[in-house]
């Protein structure tokens, strides 16, 4: 007899915050998401189909709302982006701004994108919502947009305030809204990002 079982997706933490860039470059390239914020490094396994194909869909519109016009460039995880407090992280998506495609060089992202995306994960979602929003507000990230795949919602965050490490604004985009950016020309139907997935499993 064969047992299937299924394992979610997992974020584990060190236990120590003594994680640092050249820590970092050493790690195996094994398919595992690692992030260090503020000293910790969190791993975290490899996603679902459905996240996957979430972040897809956003990547989409975002090339095709901010790629295609001239306005900046989008990319998606593994791409390691240092921002103060972040050694790094790998955000699921991102958007950096024409004017600021210095930040682009040795194969890293070495500055504030203009827009950072997390899926969320379900095994974890403190990490999301709690963890990167602070570290991200706090490194100055105008905007950040967290995507709930079981309630198919999106929170975005924006006006942040780096010395008290928040989000000043903070919208709630429900399953039949229109999401429309405050800081960039984004704007599309929430449904269009879970529409069609060919698995649903969380």
């Amino acid at each position: 007899m064969i047992l299937t079982v299924h394992f979610p997706e997992l974020t584990l933490r060190s236990l120590r915050a003594n994680w640092d860039r050249l820590r970092w470059e050493q790690l195996p390239a094994d398919g595992n998401r690692y992030e260090i914020i503020d000293g910790v490094l969190y791993m975290t396994t490899a996603p679902s189909a459905l996240h996957q194909w979430i972040i897809r869909q956003i990547f989409l519109t975002l090339h095709a709302q901010i790629d295609t016009p001239g306005i900046g460039t989008t990319l998606w995880s593994p791409v390691g982006v240092f921002m103060p407090g972040c050694d790094p992280v790998q955000p699921d998506l991102f958007v950096v701004r024409n004017e600021e495609r210095g930040i682009f060089h040795d194969r890293r992202v070495f500055g504030v994108p203009a827009l950072i995306v997390e899926v969320l994960s379900p095994s974890n979602p403190e990490q999301d919502l709690e963890v990167k929003r602070d570290a991200y507000a706090r490194a100055g990230v105008p905007e950040y947009w967290v995507v709930g795949p079981a309630e198919r919602d999106l929170l975005l965050f924006s006006q942040p305030d780096p010395t008290l490490a928040i989000y000043r604004h903070i919208d709630l985009i429900a399953p039949d809204a229109e999401l429309r950016s405050p800081t960039l020309p984004v704007r599309g139907a929430i449904t269009h990002f879970f529409d069609d997935a060919p698995d649903t499993t969380l």
